[in-house]
């Protein structure tokens, strides 16, 4: 029995009595980026292996002494019937063929195998057994609901069911060593999304996170592969790069979108080959490192602008995660005003304030473009400035936010189609003037801000004054009784 260099992934299971078969379908297989392979010479172990371990596939010759193929199938069935079964036989009657499907078996082939057609049925092969494995996996979240790595995602905090069901499927694909891309504004959390990744998925090598933004080819290739002793001047030791580093574990590859295009070849590569060069070696060496991306940006906009590459693209993306902005998620601003809060006072060694009501009327008009990463830098510079007593100050947080849409000449594009009467001024109908434009975004900030003037005055990125005299103003113009509690 030959076990290769395994990770934490299932293998593909060869059983054959001729050691060169299994040699020449073992080469094959690796040959085309299939690297966990277990070889078996008698066939009698085959089922206390698959006792102690998964397996994606078993390739199983059917006549071999001991315990042939056509006994073994059946059991394998029986007890594993979550693994396809590829036959192999130099058999060509077709009464054995169709025994064996008969039996459960997933294909037929028969010797000598062609290396195309057999690396493209023992690929279906692992396919379909990663997709019954997501399959079932969702179908028990949809039973039993809850998840069974809580751990993994303890260091993300949320209240948010959508963000809930994103950590089901991460449980669902994680463990399938494929490719995923996580996608997402700046500042939600996609680092800490794959590090969960990471610790569901069982692997035993080390997570390594790099952020590719900034590097040229040069640094990418040296930084991913290292370098052999005399590759270049100064190069007087051979350096092990980030990928033998994250080897039997997951290389995390930080704003993709900005990769250099000679950098996209030489990941496909490793996509592909799952193999590299190390600057200065024409030797390449193996990998067993799992890769995850994240981006910021469309990548399929870059793709049409042919800045990135749709090989690469597609390589990425085996399974994709798409976490949503903190303005989709208003139900986690409690939770995480709270959280970073206690985190400021206690790294500043002070006592912990309370946080006004009207602060999470504020934080939750607010657009959060920075996302959580500025949610929580609001809250650090406002612990920061507190000068002592029971409750937080919000004057830095109405100084922040009133700079912000001060500075964002794009606040009518923030109004909510349909949200108010006012909002539909710029969605039907004829267009309205700049008068009735800015008494719109009034009225809707006031609702927004629950009639708190405070709060509306920084959310337009005027002082309170000013909209004072614009609702005095307006009410003045309209004579509407309706706008008086405006004025409270």
């Amino acid at each position: 029995m030959n076990d290769g260099k395994l990770t934490g992934k299932p293998p593909v299971i060869l059983v054959d009595d001729e050691e060169h078969v299994l040699n020449s379908l073992s080469l094959f297989l690796r040959g085309s980026g299939i690297k966990e392979v277990v070889t078996i010479g008698d066939s009698r172990d085959l089922m206390a292996m698959l006792a102690r371990r998964k397996a994606m596939a078993v390739i199983l010759d059917l006549f071999m002494p001991h315990l042939s193929g056509l006994e073994l199938l059946p059991e394998i069935i029986r007890h594993h019937p979550e693994v396809p079964v590829v036959v192999v036989t130099a058999s060509q009657e077709v009464e054995t063929a169709v025994t064996c499907m008969r039996e459960g078996a997933f294909d037929y082939l028969v010797k000598p195998v062609e290396r195309t057609r057999f690396v493209t049925t023992v690929r279906r092969a692992v396919d379909t057994f990663l997709l019954r494995k997501e399959v079932h996996a969702l179908k028990s979240y949809l039973i039993h609901g809850g998840l069974i790595h809580e751990e993994a995602f303890r260091p993300i905090l949320t209240n948010s069911t959508q963000l809930k069901g994103i950590f089901q499927y991460i449980e669902a694909v994680a463990g399938s060593g494929e490719t995923i891309l996580i996608t997402g504004e700046t500042g939600v959390g996609k680092g800490l999304i794959a590090e969960a990744i990471h610790q569901v998925s069982g692997r035993s090598g080390a997570f390594v996170p790099l952020n590719v933004s900034g590097l040229d080819d040069a640094q990418f290739s040296e930084t991913l592969f290292g370098h052999r002793k005399g590759a270049f001047p100064g190069a007087d030791t051979n350096r092990e790069g980030l990928v033998a580093r994250a080897s039997g574990g997951t290389l995390f590859l930080d704003e993709i979108g900005d990769l250099k295009p000679a950098s996209q070849v030489k990941l496909l590569h490793l996509l592909q080959e799952q193999s590299y060069f190390p600057l200065g070696s024409d030797v390449p060496k193996p990998s067993n490192t799992r890769i995850l991306t994240a981006t910021n940006t469309d990548l399929r906009k870059m793709i049409a602008a042919g800045t990135f590459r749709q090989d690469l693209y597609y390589r990425l993306t085996s399974h994709r995660v798409e976490i949503p902005p903190l303005r989709e998620r208003p139900e986690d601003i409690p939770l995480l005003l709270g959280f970073f809060t206690q985190e400021a006072a206690r790294s500043m060694n002070k006592s912990v304030p309370n946080t006004p009501p009207q602060l999470l009327t504020l934080l939750g008009a607010h657009h959060f473009p920075g996302n959580v990463r500025e949610l929580r830098a609001l809250v650090h510079d406002a612990v920061a400035l507190h000068s002592g007593g029971p409750t937080l100050s919000m004057e830095s947080f109405h100084q922040a936010i009133r700079a912000h849409n001060h500075s964002n000449h794009a606040t009518l594009e923030r109004l909510e189609g349909g949200a108010t009467p006012n909002a539909a001024l710029f969605t039907s109908g004829p267009f309205p003037t700049l008068k009735e434009g800015i008494d719109a975004m009034v009225l809707e900030a006031m609702r927004r801000a629950n009639n708190n003037q405070g709060i509306a005055a920084t959310l337009l990125g005027i002082t309170r004054q000013s909209l004072n005299r614009r609702l005095i103003n307006m009410r003045t113009k309209h004579g509407s009784p309706d706008l008086d509690p405006l004025m409270e």
